[in-house]
């Protein structure tokens, strides 16, 4: 998808983003700002994830602590999993954004990284946040380090906290689409389908293997969703339901898709989800 470059500062997957929008009428940074959620001031954090990594039974004390009427091993074992989820759209999603919006943003830092107090009893979305400031570097160097730190978290995320690979990658591959999953029904799908595919390839992590962009349609409107290829397991958790891209549904999804006739069927996504 190779057009002049308009957008000067800006790496090459973000111009085709770019190119893609304009086909549609849409203007890129406007797009990207929408999405981007507004600041929230100064936050407290009960530790940071580089705390975690060292000594994960951080994170699976202070589940015990927020959440206390989990039902055992298997219930804790998902509210790490929808946390690592969190992780993922709350940290790295706004700083994909940022990264397509303005040609450079910071790298997730683990040491800047803290998970936040719980507002509310069962809170589990935005929770992780990664402190403002941080030196920006450009799309290459975004991709080749944010796919080393996101491999480099997993073994502890797995081995020590128990989430699945396809839960982990799966959602650390919507954090890395967040800039695709902002116009999921707003541009050609399957020009869109493509490129969030292929910018996914370009981490060298597993995320392009759990998470697979296609097009569907709901209601009589064409869109593009990420089928995940893996459960965060919010569906066991009170009032968790299942997310409109999960993966326990993700065969049943695929065989309802047919070209240019599509549905979906269970769930609807929205994005950030």
């Amino acid at each position: 998808m190779a057009e002049p470059d308009r957008t000067p500062g800006v790496g090459r997957s973000a111009r085709e983003y770019s190119h893609l929008l304009s086909q549609s009428g849409l203007d890129r940074e406007s797009v990207l700002n929408e999405a981007l959620q507004p600041s929230v001031g100064a936050r407290s954090g009960l530790f940071s994830l580089a705390q975690c990594l060292e000594q994960p039974s951080l994170l699976l004390s202070q589940v015990g602590i927020d959440y206390p009427d989990n039902a055992g091993p298997r219930a804790v074992r998902a509210y790490i999993s929808v946390l690592q989820q969190d992780l993922a759209l709350s940290v790295i999603a706004p700083l994909t954004l940022r990264l397509f919006r303005d040609g450079h943003a910071p790298l997730p830092d683990a040491k800047r990284i803290f998970l936040a107090p719980a507002d509310h009893p069962k809170q589990t979305v935005s929770r992780w946040f990664q402190l403002p400031g941080g030196e920006g570097v450009d799309e290459e160097t975004f991709v080749r380090s944010a796919g080393a730190l996101t491999a480099e978290w997993y073994p502890v995320f797995r081995r020590q906290l128990g989430v699945s690979p396809g839960a982990y990658w799966s959602s650390t591959g919507l954090g890395l689409g967040a800039p695709f999953s902002a116009v999921w029904n707003r541009v050609d799908p399957q020009a869109l389908c493509q490129l969030a595919q292929g910018w996914l390839e370009q981490f060298q992590n597993d995320a392009n293997q759990f998470i697979g962009w296609i097009p569907a349609v709901f209601g009589e409107q064409a869109t593009a969703i990420p089928q995940r290829k893996g459960c965060c397991l919010k569906y066991l958790l009170p009032e968790g339901g299942y997310c409109g891209t999960c993966g326990v549904h993700r065969k049943e999804r695929l065989a309802a898709l047919t070209p240019q006739k599509q549905t979906t069927t269970p769930g609807q996504w929205q994005p950030g989800r």
